[in-house]
This record gives C-alpha cells, sequence and structure tokens, in this order.
C-alpha cells in the first residue's frame, strides 16, 4: 500500500518535472508502425505551462473526470502543440491538453487517441524520469519523459493492443 509520505513525496517530483518541463520546445519524432517497421517523422513546437494547485484548468479537469468536489489536485501542466510532417512540411496537428496530478494519478482532458477524458498512473524511476501508464479502448499506452540537462528531454512511447505492440515513438526535444 501507498503511504501517505510516498503520495506526497511523488507529488513533489510530479510538479518538480512540470516546472522544469515549463517553456516552448521544439520536438523531433519519429513513429514506427509494426509490425511492418512503417516510419514517419514530425516535427512539432510544443508549449508546457506549469499549473500550481488551485488553478482554475486544474479545477475544470476534476469537474471533466467527475470527482467531487473536495478533491484538490496537486498540479499540473498545460501543454499545446502544432505539429509538422518533417518531410512535406504538412501541418499534421495542433491542439492543447491538461494534466492534473493528484497521488500516483495524472487526471488528462483527452488521451491520444480519445478525446474523451483519461486517467493514466505515473511513477519516477529518478527524478528525471517520469513513467506514465494509460489504458483504454483496449489499448495500453507506456511513455517515458526524461529531462537530460535544462535544455533536452527525451520521449519514447509504446501502444499496444491485446499484448501486441502497434506502435513505438521516440523523441528529442529541445527548448527554444
Amino acid at each position: 500500500m501507498t503511504s501517505l509520505l510516498q503520495l506526497s513525496q511523488i507529488e513533489d517530483l510530479i510538479a518538480a518535472f512540470f516546472q522544469h518541463s515549463e517553456g516552448t520546445w521544439h520536438s523531433e519524432r519519429r513513429y514506427y508502425t509494426l509490425p511492418q517497421v512503417q516510419t514517419k517523422e514530425m516535427v512539432s513546437i510544443l508549449t508546457v505551462e506549469f499549473l500550481e494547485k488551485g488553478r482554475k484548468e486544474l479545477r475544470e479537469l476534476t469537474q471533466l473526470h467527475g470527482l467531487s468536489e473536495e478533491v484538490i489536485l496537486s498540479c499540473g501542466a498545460k501543454v499545446s502543440w502544432e505539429s509538422l510532417e518533417s518531410v512535406s512540411q504538412k501541418k499534421q496537428s495542433k491542439g492543447e491538453t491538461l494534466f492534473g496530478a493528484l497521488g500516483n494519478i495524472l487526471y488528462r482532458d483527452r488521451g491520444f487517441a480519445t478525446p474523451k477524458p483519461v486517467t493514466a498512473k505515473y511513477y519516477f524511476s529518478n527524478p528525471q524520469t517520469l513513467c506514465l501508464r494509460t489504458e483504454y479502448n483496449d489499448s495500453v499506452f507506456e511513455e517515458e519523459l526524461k529531462l537530460v540537462g535544462k535544455n533536452y528531454r527525451t520521449r519514447q512511447s509504446i501502444i499496444s493492443r491485446a499484448g501486441e505492440q502497434l506502435m513505438i515513438g521516440q523523441y528529442l526535444e529541445k527548448r527554444i
């Protein structure tokens, strides 16, 4: 069973991670579709805003998840992006999403492959490496985000369904 002290420590880690991630990032990523290993390269501009406890966005996120009014998310982040295909420069997507933390659960206003609210369990393998596991629509999304110094982040995402890996995404993000 997770103790209150451990929950407090993990909430401190997620707050520090979001604070260190705040700013604008240039993201280069490659998606590998499995098993045929087709690749797609993308570039994005990401903007991360740290959300402290009590922010309006976090209160709205608790309502979206149907949590009671007494629930207060410890912190969160608002992430916006605009993505282009690397080769063609064709616009691929633009949007934003909200993250809010409570204990070892991240509440999101939408998932990677759904516009519906989702939750992810998270932990830290070390203070600079956030690991997430999200499950919905019979799919599993495992992600690792690593802060590399002050100006870089790496990410890796693995998407699986029925125990079979369908896609791997690898990202290098540089602060701009």
